[in-house]
């Protein structure tokens, strides 16, 4: 049994709705994003600094995930909306320069934005969307859609009538894509094609409903270590579940600190750190400290693989 440890990364903020963390091999620095944030909409905290930089990009208040382009130093993919855009950011000023639209999805679904969006293990872009939660009960209806886009091909759908587009994850030993449609309220699988990066072969490997019915929380974001155990936060749950795809089982539940849990990458020298994002406020319920704080998880035997930066040529 795992001996964690969970600790508050006392330099971060306080999120409204803190997600989407990306570690950078590179620079040593975990990415992450607050969508609904009023003094911060991109965070970078700087291992070996301890330190966490924040910023605005002015003009784009609604951010969804942050993700480095490769071969640069200061360029970012960032969802802004229903937009992948180009920024410019330095990672210590607060402010970021939009500087590129690179593309635009559903332009006549005016209540959708992006959400969730990772690489896969060569690069290429999967993101997808969701009707926005501020105005309308998610499990109303289903008008999300989860896209690859690489230069060549723009926006190619891989999967329809979406109600959350949430958490993404490979397994590249094992070429399987693992993803979460929070409406689904489960994990699902998929066999995926490295040479493509088709999807095929969908199956069910965790379903959370009991019995039937909604449980008191949504599967969130999503990561993976490297004997392939999945890590899914829940909205709601006060916990991190650790799952084994192979006998579809929850073999671990990490007990947070915080009922809403959004996210979660493996970051640190040696990759063995889970970092945690979480919000501080749904709708008008403000959440009681540390929710919204970026969190640090240790000791849970794990490493996960390096996270890619996204190839637009």
């Amino acid at each position: 049994m795992a001996s964690y440890k969970i600790e508050v990364v006392e330099s971060s903020p306080i999120s409204v709705l803190g997600e989407g963390p990306h570690w950078d091999v590179e620079r040593q620095s975990l990415y992450y994003i607050d969508i609904y944030g009023t003094n911060q909409s991109i965070s970078r905290y700087d291992y070996n600094a301890g330190k966490t930089y924040n910023a605005k990009i002015p003009g784009h208040p609604v951010i969804s995930f942050i993700i480095p382009v490769d071969g640069t130093k200061d360029q970012f993919l960032v969802g802004a909306e229903k937009k992948l855009i180009i920024i410019e950011w330095d990672g210590k000023s607060n402010e970021a320069k939009a500087v590129n639209v690179v593309g635009e999805v559903e332009l006549d679904m005016e209540e959708n934005r992006f959400n969730d969006a990772k690489c896969d293990p060569f690069g290429r872009f999967y993101g997808g969307t969701m009707r926005l939660e501020l105005v309308h009960d998610i499990f109303e209806k289903r008008l999300g859609t989860l896209y690859r886009y690489t230069k060549n091909e723009q926006f190619v759908p891989i999967k329809r009538n979406v109600g959350i587009s949430n958490g993404l994850t490979w397994n590249e030993k094992t070429n399987k894509f693992y993803f979460i449609d929070s409406v689904d309220l489960d994990v699902k699988e998929f066999d995926y094609d490295p040479t493509t990066g088709n999807l095929s072969n969908e199956r069910v490997v965790v379903d959370f409903k009991i019995n039937g019915e909604r449980p008191n929380f949504v599967p969130d974001g999503m990561t993976s270590d490297t004997d392939g155990n999945l890590y899914v936060t829940t909205f709601g749950a006060w916990k991190i579940f650790k799952i084994n795809p192979k006998t579809n089982t929850i073999e671990l539940e990490i007990k947070m600190p915080c009922e809403q849990v959004t996210s979660a990458a493996f970051g640190g020298p040696n990759l063995d750190i889970l970092y945690v994002t979480t919000a501080s406020q749904e709708r008008a319920t403000k959440q009681p400290p540390p929710s919204g704080r970026l969190f640090q998880i240790t000791g849970l035997g794990a490493k996960g693989t390096p996270m890619k930066s996204v190839k637009l040529n």
